[in-house]
Protein backbone atom coordinates (compact mmCIF):
# COMPACT_ATOMS: atom_id res chain seq x y z
CA UNK A 1 0.00 0.00 0.00
CA UNK A 2 1.18 3.70 0.05
CA UNK A 3 0.25 7.08 1.34
CA UNK A 4 -3.64 7.95 0.98
CA UNK A 5 -3.56 11.47 1.88
CA UNK A 6 -1.33 14.37 2.62
CA UNK A 7 -2.29 17.06 5.22
CA UNK A 8 -0.83 20.29 6.66
CA UNK A 9 -2.71 21.78 9.97
CA UNK A 10 -2.22 23.90 12.31
CA UNK A 11 -2.39 22.94 16.25
CA UNK A 12 -4.03 26.68 17.71
CA UNK A 13 -5.58 25.18 21.02
CA UNK A 14 -7.89 27.90 20.88
CA UNK A 15 -10.00 26.35 17.90
CA UNK A 16 -11.23 24.13 20.14
CA UNK A 17 -14.29 25.18 21.95
CA UNK A 18 -13.36 24.21 25.54
CA UNK A 19 -10.16 26.18 25.68
CA UNK A 20 -11.82 28.72 23.31
CA UNK A 21 -15.04 29.67 25.09
CA UNK A 22 -16.01 32.04 22.07
CA UNK A 23 -12.28 32.99 20.77
CA UNK A 24 -12.44 30.01 18.62
CA UNK A 25 -15.39 32.01 16.58
CA UNK A 26 -12.74 34.35 15.59
CA UNK A 27 -10.53 32.03 13.71
CA UNK A 28 -14.03 29.81 12.45
CA UNK A 29 -12.40 29.09 8.66
CA UNK A 30 -10.03 27.38 10.36
CA UNK A 31 -12.29 25.50 12.78
CA UNK A 32 -14.41 24.65 9.48
CA UNK A 33 -11.39 23.93 7.75
CA UNK A 34 -10.24 21.03 10.65
CA UNK A 35 -13.82 19.33 10.30
CA UNK A 36 -13.36 19.32 6.19
CA UNK A 37 -9.89 17.04 6.98
CA UNK A 38 -11.80 15.27 10.06
CA UNK A 39 -14.53 14.16 7.88
CA UNK A 40 -12.54 13.25 4.45
CA UNK A 41 -9.58 10.91 6.76
CA UNK A 42 -13.00 9.51 8.22
CA UNK A 43 -13.73 8.06 4.35
CA UNK A 44 -10.38 7.30 3.77
CA UNK A 45 -10.28 4.88 6.94
CA UNK A 46 -6.57 4.88 7.47
CA UNK A 47 -5.12 1.78 9.54
CA UNK A 48 -2.60 4.33 10.95
CA UNK A 49 -2.01 8.52 10.99
CA UNK A 50 1.69 9.21 10.31
CA UNK A 51 2.18 12.96 12.27
CA UNK A 52 5.27 14.90 12.24
CA UNK A 53 4.88 17.38 15.22
CA UNK A 54 7.58 20.53 16.59
CA UNK A 55 6.25 20.03 19.96
CA UNK A 56 7.20 16.36 21.37
CA UNK A 57 9.91 15.57 22.73
CA UNK A 58 12.64 17.47 20.76
CA UNK A 59 16.18 16.34 20.03
CA UNK A 60 18.57 18.59 18.70
CA UNK A 61 20.56 16.07 16.43
CA UNK A 62 17.93 13.11 15.99
CA UNK A 63 14.43 13.10 14.70
CA UNK A 64 12.54 11.55 17.73
CA UNK A 65 10.23 8.55 17.22
CA UNK A 66 7.64 7.72 19.78
CA UNK A 67 8.13 4.13 20.77
CA UNK A 68 6.04 2.88 23.47
CA UNK A 69 3.06 0.24 22.88
CA UNK A 70 0.60 3.49 23.79
CA UNK A 71 0.75 7.30 23.65
CA UNK A 72 -1.13 10.05 26.17
CA UNK A 73 -1.74 12.99 26.28
CA UNK A 74 -3.86 16.11 27.86
CA UNK A 75 -4.43 20.02 27.43
CA UNK A 76 -4.72 20.95 30.66
CA UNK A 77 -1.54 23.62 30.07
CA UNK A 78 -4.43 25.14 27.98
CA UNK A 79 -6.77 25.12 30.64
CA UNK A 80 -8.49 21.55 29.14
CA UNK A 81 -7.54 19.11 31.21
CA UNK A 82 -11.03 17.03 30.26
CA UNK A 83 -9.34 16.50 26.81
CA UNK A 84 -7.19 13.91 26.78
CA UNK A 85 -6.25 10.88 24.16
CA UNK A 86 -4.57 7.68 24.73
CA UNK A 87 -3.59 6.49 20.89
CA UNK A 88 -2.17 2.28 20.51
CA UNK A 89 1.66 3.59 18.27
CA UNK A 90 2.37 1.82 15.85
CA UNK A 91 5.47 -0.06 16.26
CA UNK A 92 5.77 -2.20 13.32
CA UNK A 93 5.77 0.97 10.96
CA UNK A 94 7.71 3.05 13.34
CA UNK A 95 10.51 0.31 13.39
CA UNK A 96 10.28 0.46 9.61
CA UNK A 97 10.92 3.87 9.18
CA UNK A 98 14.02 3.75 12.06
CA UNK A 99 15.65 1.14 10.27
CA UNK A 100 15.51 2.69 6.55
CA UNK A 101 16.59 6.04 8.01
CA UNK A 102 19.59 4.70 10.07
CA UNK A 103 20.18 2.84 6.77
CA UNK A 104 20.55 5.59 5.38
CA UNK A 105 22.44 7.96 7.77
CA UNK A 106 19.44 10.12 8.58
CA UNK A 107 19.83 10.98 12.26
CA UNK A 108 17.31 9.42 14.27
CA UNK A 109 16.27 7.78 17.74
CA UNK A 110 13.36 5.36 18.92
CA UNK A 111 12.12 7.47 21.72
CA UNK A 112 10.85 5.13 24.56
CA UNK A 113 10.61 5.76 28.29
CA UNK A 114 13.35 4.37 29.60
CA UNK A 115 15.82 6.66 27.46
CA UNK A 116 13.48 9.32 27.78
CA UNK A 117 13.76 8.95 31.65
CA UNK A 118 17.52 10.19 31.72
CA UNK A 119 16.27 13.78 30.74
CA UNK A 120 13.73 13.20 33.51
CA UNK A 121 10.90 13.70 30.77
CA UNK A 122 8.50 10.54 28.75
CA UNK A 123 6.89 10.08 25.61
CA UNK A 124 3.34 12.11 25.36
CA UNK A 125 1.02 13.60 22.90
CA UNK A 126 1.60 17.31 22.37
CA UNK A 127 -0.64 19.96 21.88
CA UNK A 128 0.83 20.02 18.05
CA UNK A 129 -0.48 16.28 17.77
CA UNK A 130 -3.84 17.00 19.98
CA UNK A 131 -5.19 19.43 18.25
CA UNK A 132 -5.56 18.11 15.01
CA UNK A 133 -6.67 14.43 16.24
CA UNK A 134 -9.66 16.44 18.08
CA UNK A 135 -11.11 16.83 14.72
CA UNK A 136 -10.52 13.42 13.72
CA UNK A 137 -11.70 11.94 16.36
CA UNK A 138 -14.77 13.63 15.96
CA UNK A 139 -15.50 11.14 12.94
CA UNK A 140 -12.90 8.45 13.12
CA UNK A 141 -11.02 6.55 15.97
CA UNK A 142 -9.87 3.61 14.52
CA UNK A 143 -6.44 4.16 14.27
CA UNK A 144 -3.19 3.82 15.06
CA UNK A 145 -0.17 6.78 15.90
CA UNK A 146 3.11 7.13 14.66
CA UNK A 147 4.09 9.89 16.10
CA UNK A 148 7.23 11.89 15.18
CA UNK A 149 8.87 15.15 16.81
CA UNK A 150 11.50 16.59 14.01
CA UNK A 151 14.77 17.68 14.47
CA UNK A 152 16.54 20.59 12.61
CA UNK A 153 18.93 18.71 10.61
CA UNK A 154 18.41 20.31 7.34
CA UNK A 155 16.28 20.29 4.31
CA UNK A 156 17.44 17.63 2.46
CA UNK A 157 17.97 15.18 5.08
CA UNK A 158 14.42 15.83 6.10
CA UNK A 159 13.23 15.72 2.50
CA UNK A 160 14.92 12.22 2.33
CA UNK A 161 13.34 11.26 5.85
CA UNK A 162 9.81 11.82 4.21
CA UNK A 163 11.19 8.85 1.49
CA UNK A 164 11.98 6.68 4.18
CA UNK A 165 8.28 7.10 5.83
CA UNK A 166 6.75 6.84 2.29
CA UNK A 167 9.01 3.40 1.59
CA UNK A 168 8.36 2.15 4.94
CA UNK A 169 4.20 2.53 4.30
CA UNK A 170 4.98 0.98 0.99
CA UNK A 171 6.54 -2.01 2.46
CA UNK A 172 3.26 -2.41 5.62
CA UNK A 173 0.93 -3.42 3.31
CA UNK A 174 -1.60 -0.53 5.13
CA UNK A 175 -3.91 2.05 4.34
CA UNK A 176 -2.25 5.57 5.96
CA UNK A 177 -2.52 9.20 5.83
CA UNK A 178 0.14 11.78 6.61
CA UNK A 179 -0.44 14.67 8.58
CA UNK A 180 2.35 17.73 8.82
CA UNK A 181 1.50 19.80 12.22
CA UNK A 182 2.98 22.75 12.23
CA UNK A 183 1.90 27.10 12.47
CA UNK A 184 3.31 29.38 10.12
CA UNK A 185 4.64 32.72 11.12
CA UNK A 186 4.06 33.66 14.80
CA UNK A 187 4.86 36.97 13.87
CA UNK A 188 2.03 38.77 11.85
CA UNK A 189 0.62 40.90 14.39
CA UNK A 190 2.44 43.28 17.31
CA UNK A 191 0.03 41.79 19.20
CA UNK A 192 0.93 38.12 18.38
CA UNK A 193 3.81 35.93 20.67
CA UNK A 194 6.58 37.32 18.78
CA UNK A 195 5.47 40.70 18.20
CA UNK A 196 5.40 41.99 14.53
CA UNK A 197 7.80 41.46 11.29
CA UNK A 198 7.20 42.04 7.63
CA UNK A 199 9.10 39.08 7.21
CA UNK A 200 5.84 37.32 9.36
CA UNK A 201 3.47 37.50 6.46
CA UNK A 202 5.98 37.52 3.34
CA UNK A 203 6.77 33.98 4.71
CA UNK A 204 3.32 32.80 5.07
CA UNK A 205 2.27 33.65 1.22
CA UNK A 206 5.10 32.95 -0.70
CA UNK A 207 5.48 29.32 1.61
CA UNK A 208 1.93 28.83 0.65
CA UNK A 209 1.55 30.13 -3.01
CA UNK A 210 4.94 27.38 -3.46
CA UNK A 211 2.59 24.54 -1.81
CA UNK A 212 -0.32 25.36 -3.39
CA UNK A 213 1.88 25.20 -7.07
CA UNK A 214 3.90 21.79 -5.76
CA UNK A 215 7.15 24.02 -6.88
CA UNK A 216 9.00 22.06 -4.03
CA UNK A 217 12.07 23.41 -5.56
CA UNK A 218 10.86 27.18 -4.94
CA UNK A 219 10.46 26.03 -1.17
CA UNK A 220 14.22 24.39 -0.95
CA UNK A 221 15.05 28.19 -2.66
CA UNK A 222 12.85 30.51 -0.18
CA UNK A 223 14.95 33.70 1.40
CA UNK A 224 17.38 32.51 4.88
CA UNK A 225 16.60 35.49 6.10
CA UNK A 226 12.97 35.54 5.39
CA UNK A 227 12.90 31.71 6.68
CA UNK A 228 15.36 33.10 10.11
CA UNK A 229 12.70 35.98 10.73
CA UNK A 230 9.33 34.50 10.16
CA UNK A 231 9.48 32.68 13.42
CA UNK A 232 7.05 29.45 12.42
CA UNK A 233 7.20 26.04 13.61
CA UNK A 234 5.43 24.22 10.43
CA UNK A 235 8.43 24.14 8.12
CA UNK A 236 10.31 21.28 8.35
CA UNK A 237 6.98 19.31 9.57
CA UNK A 238 6.41 20.12 5.46
CA UNK A 239 9.76 19.18 3.96
CA UNK A 240 9.20 15.80 5.23
CA UNK A 241 5.38 15.65 3.56
CA UNK A 242 7.54 16.77 0.55
CA UNK A 243 9.79 14.13 1.14
CA UNK A 244 7.02 11.75 1.41
CA UNK A 245 5.48 13.12 -2.14
CA UNK A 246 8.66 12.88 -4.12
CA UNK A 247 7.72 10.62 -6.57
CA UNK A 248 4.71 12.95 -7.35
CA UNK A 249 3.17 15.53 -9.21
CA UNK A 250 0.76 17.38 -6.80
CA UNK A 251 -0.59 20.57 -5.86
CA UNK A 252 -2.00 22.23 -2.54
CA UNK A 253 -5.44 23.13 -1.94
CA UNK A 254 -5.64 25.74 0.68
CA UNK A 255 -8.80 25.01 2.40
CA UNK A 256 -8.34 28.12 5.00
CA UNK A 257 -5.65 30.74 6.36
CA UNK A 258 -6.25 32.98 9.04
CA UNK A 259 -3.71 35.37 11.21
CA UNK A 260 -6.54 36.51 13.45
CA UNK A 261 -4.03 36.28 16.63
CA UNK A 262 -0.85 36.89 14.83
CA UNK A 263 0.11 33.46 13.92
CA UNK A 264 -0.58 32.18 10.69
CA UNK A 265 -2.81 29.13 10.29
CA UNK A 266 -2.66 27.12 7.35
CA UNK A 267 -5.09 24.05 6.80
CA UNK A 268 -4.04 22.50 3.41
CA UNK A 269 -4.59 18.84 1.54
CA UNK A 270 -2.74 17.84 -0.91
CA UNK A 271 -3.96 16.33 -4.24
CA UNK A 272 -1.38 13.76 -6.01
CA UNK A 273 -1.79 14.37 -9.73
CA UNK A 274 0.57 11.83 -11.25
CA UNK A 275 3.82 10.00 -10.51
CA UNK A 276 6.77 11.67 -11.20
CA UNK A 277 10.99 10.79 -10.98
CA UNK A 278 12.63 12.01 -8.19
CA UNK A 279 13.55 15.15 -7.35
CA UNK A 280 16.14 14.63 -4.83
CA UNK A 281 19.37 15.20 -7.06
CA UNK A 282 18.16 18.00 -8.26
CA UNK A 283 17.07 19.80 -5.16
CA UNK A 284 20.62 18.48 -3.55
CA UNK A 285 22.14 20.99 -6.99
CA UNK A 286 20.39 23.33 -6.05
CA UNK A 287 21.34 23.61 -2.52
CA UNK A 288 24.98 22.86 -3.78
CA UNK A 289 25.06 25.89 -5.98
CA UNK A 290 23.09 28.46 -3.67
CA UNK A 291 26.30 27.85 -1.07
CA UNK A 292 28.61 28.09 -3.78
CA UNK A 293 27.01 31.44 -4.60
CA UNK A 294 26.80 32.49 -0.97
CA UNK A 295 30.59 32.22 -0.44
CA UNK A 296 31.19 34.09 -3.86
CA UNK A 297 28.81 37.06 -2.50
CA UNK A 298 30.59 37.14 0.73
CA UNK A 299 32.61 39.38 2.13
CA UNK A 300 36.56 37.46 2.55
CA UNK A 301 36.17 37.81 6.63
CA UNK A 302 33.30 35.52 6.61
CA UNK A 303 33.93 33.95 3.66
CA UNK A 304 36.96 32.67 5.10
CA UNK A 305 34.90 31.59 8.35
CA UNK A 306 33.00 29.88 6.17
CA UNK A 307 35.89 27.71 4.08
CA UNK A 308 37.67 27.17 7.34
CA UNK A 309 34.46 24.86 8.74
CA UNK A 310 34.09 23.34 5.54
CA UNK A 311 37.91 22.21 5.01
CA UNK A 312 37.84 20.77 8.50
CA UNK A 313 34.86 19.14 7.67
CA UNK A 314 36.17 17.66 4.33
CA UNK A 315 39.60 17.17 5.52
CA UNK A 316 39.68 16.60 9.41
CA UNK A 317 42.63 19.40 10.25
CA UNK A 318 42.51 23.21 10.24
CA UNK A 319 43.32 25.00 7.37
CA UNK A 320 46.93 26.44 6.89
CA UNK A 321 47.42 27.89 3.81
CA UNK A 322 45.39 30.95 3.77
CA UNK A 323 43.31 32.16 0.46
CA UNK A 324 44.44 34.23 -2.42
CA UNK A 325 41.18 36.41 -1.55
CA UNK A 326 42.11 37.53 2.04
CA UNK A 327 43.42 41.50 1.96
CA UNK A 328 46.35 42.63 3.47
CA UNK A 329 44.79 43.95 6.31
CA UNK A 330 43.75 40.41 7.22
CA UNK A 331 47.28 39.61 7.04
CA UNK A 332 48.92 42.40 8.65
CA UNK A 333 46.75 43.51 11.53
CA UNK A 334 46.30 41.47 15.11
CA UNK A 335 43.16 41.42 16.86
CA UNK A 336 40.66 39.69 18.75
CA UNK A 337 38.17 37.88 17.07
CA UNK A 338 34.66 36.51 17.51
CA UNK A 339 32.76 33.77 15.08
CA UNK A 340 29.08 33.27 15.34
CA UNK A 341 26.92 30.36 14.26
CA UNK A 342 23.78 31.14 13.43
CA UNK A 343 20.83 28.68 11.66
CA UNK A 344 17.34 29.92 11.43
CA UNK A 345 18.01 32.92 13.56
CA UNK A 346 19.06 30.64 16.61
CA UNK A 347 22.65 30.50 17.88
CA UNK A 348 24.54 27.39 16.80
CA UNK A 349 27.58 28.09 17.73
CA UNK A 350 29.93 31.00 19.21
CA UNK A 351 33.70 31.47 20.21
CA UNK A 352 36.21 34.35 20.20
CA UNK A 353 39.25 35.94 21.74
CA UNK A 354 38.91 39.28 23.96
CA UNK A 355 42.96 39.52 22.66
CA UNK A 356 44.89 38.21 19.49
CA UNK A 357 45.91 34.51 20.35
CA UNK A 358 47.07 34.12 16.42
CA UNK A 359 49.97 36.35 14.13
CA UNK A 360 47.06 38.40 12.49
CA UNK A 361 43.16 38.17 11.64
CA UNK A 362 42.76 35.66 9.59
CA UNK A 363 44.43 32.77 11.24
CA UNK A 364 42.74 33.82 14.10
CA UNK A 365 39.62 33.48 12.26
CA UNK A 366 40.32 30.07 10.89
CA UNK A 367 41.08 29.23 14.67
CA UNK A 368 37.56 30.63 16.00
CA UNK A 369 35.76 29.61 13.21
CA UNK A 370 36.83 25.58 13.87
CA UNK A 371 36.34 26.13 17.78
CA UNK A 372 33.00 27.57 17.08
CA UNK A 373 31.59 24.67 14.64
CA UNK A 374 33.06 22.10 16.54
CA UNK A 375 34.35 23.14 20.18
CA UNK A 376 31.47 25.18 21.85
CA UNK A 377 30.47 23.40 24.58
CA UNK A 378 26.82 24.51 24.27
CA UNK A 379 26.07 22.68 21.26
CA UNK A 380 26.76 19.78 18.95
CA UNK A 381 29.90 19.65 16.50
CA UNK A 382 28.05 20.99 13.11
CA UNK A 383 27.62 18.66 10.29
CA UNK A 384 27.62 18.94 6.92
CA UNK A 385 24.47 18.97 5.73
CA UNK A 386 24.02 22.19 8.01
CA UNK A 387 26.26 24.55 6.13
CA UNK A 388 23.56 26.25 3.80
CA UNK A 389 21.02 26.64 6.74
CA UNK A 390 23.93 28.41 8.59
CA UNK A 391 24.99 32.13 8.76
CA UNK A 392 28.60 33.03 9.49
CA UNK A 393 28.97 36.34 11.09
CA UNK A 394 32.72 37.49 12.34
CA UNK A 395 33.24 40.45 14.81
CA UNK A 396 36.64 42.34 15.18
CA UNK A 397 37.39 43.75 18.34
CA UNK A 398 39.26 47.06 18.60
CA UNK A 399 41.17 47.73 21.87
CA UNK A 400 39.48 47.73 25.27
CA UNK A 401 39.56 50.60 26.72
CA UNK A 402 38.88 51.71 30.70
CA UNK A 403 35.37 53.05 31.04
CA UNK A 404 32.71 53.12 33.48
CA UNK A 405 29.20 52.53 33.38
CA UNK A 406 28.05 55.90 32.38
CA UNK A 407 30.53 56.23 29.37
CA UNK A 408 28.46 52.59 28.05
CA UNK A 409 26.00 52.20 25.02
CA UNK A 410 25.03 48.81 23.87
CA UNK A 411 24.70 49.76 20.65
CA UNK A 412 27.72 51.01 20.19
CA UNK A 413 30.24 49.16 22.50
CA UNK A 414 30.66 45.70 23.94
CA UNK A 415 31.83 45.17 27.75
CA UNK A 416 34.29 43.59 29.67
CA UNK A 417 33.52 43.15 33.44
CA UNK A 418 36.49 41.84 35.85
CA UNK A 419 37.35 40.51 38.85
CA UNK A 420 40.59 38.87 39.51
CA UNK A 421 40.82 36.30 37.10
CA UNK A 422 37.35 36.38 36.63
CA UNK A 423 36.16 37.95 32.76
CA UNK A 424 32.95 38.45 31.38
CA UNK A 425 32.54 39.80 27.34
CA UNK A 426 29.46 40.93 25.77
CA UNK A 427 29.41 41.73 22.13
CA UNK A 428 27.47 45.02 21.02
CA UNK A 429 24.26 45.46 19.50
CA UNK A 430 22.35 42.42 20.70
CA UNK A 431 19.20 41.84 20.01
CA UNK A 432 17.48 42.15 23.43
CA UNK A 433 20.54 44.16 24.80
CA UNK A 434 18.74 47.30 25.22
CA UNK A 435 19.93 48.96 27.77
CA UNK A 436 23.51 49.68 29.81
CA UNK A 437 21.90 47.55 32.58
CA UNK A 438 20.84 44.57 30.96
CA UNK A 439 23.94 43.92 29.28
CA UNK A 440 26.29 44.57 32.61
CA UNK A 441 23.84 41.80 34.37
CA UNK A 442 24.44 39.35 30.87
CA UNK A 443 28.77 40.45 31.18
CA UNK A 444 28.75 39.91 35.31
CA UNK A 445 26.44 36.29 35.50
CA UNK A 446 29.15 34.92 32.68
CA UNK A 447 31.86 35.87 34.48
CA UNK A 448 30.25 34.69 37.58
CA UNK A 449 31.12 38.20 38.98
CA UNK A 450 27.60 39.28 41.52
CA UNK A 451 26.05 42.47 40.83
CA UNK A 452 26.85 44.18 44.36
CA UNK A 453 30.92 43.47 44.05
CA UNK A 454 33.87 45.93 43.21
CA UNK A 455 34.65 45.11 39.52
CA UNK A 456 36.25 46.85 36.70
CA UNK A 457 35.01 47.73 33.33
CA UNK A 458 36.20 47.99 29.78
CA UNK A 459 34.63 48.83 26.49
CA UNK A 460 35.38 48.19 22.76
CA UNK A 461 33.91 48.47 19.44
CA UNK A 462 33.15 45.55 17.06
CA UNK A 463 33.21 46.25 13.22
CA UNK A 464 30.54 42.91 12.38
CA UNK A 465 31.27 41.35 8.74
CA UNK A 466 28.12 39.09 7.97
CA UNK A 467 26.75 36.83 5.60
CA UNK A 468 23.23 37.64 3.75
Amino acid sequence: MSLKGFYLLPHPPIVIPEIGKGQEKRIGNTGDGFNVIGKEIAKKAPDTIILVTPHGVMFKDAISLSYENKISGDLKNFGASGISMELQINKSITSKIYELSYKNHIPVVMATNSLLNKYNTSIYLDHGAIVPLYFIDKYYKDYKLVHITYAPLGDINLYKFGMYINKAVEESGEEVVFIASGDLSHKLKEEGPYGYSPFGEKFDMEFLENLKDGYVKDIFNMDRENIANAAECGRNSVLTLLGALDKSKFNGELLSYEGTFGVGYGVMRFNVLSKDTSKLKQLELLQSHALEKRKEESNPYVRLARESVEFYLNKGRVLKKIPDYITDEMINVKRGVFVSLKKYGDLRGCIGTIFPAADNVAEEIIRNAVEAAFNDPRFYEVEKEELLDIVFSVDILTEPEPSCKEELDPEQYGVIVRKGRKTGLLLPNLEGVDTVEKQLLIALEKAGIKPDEEYKIERFKVVRYKEH
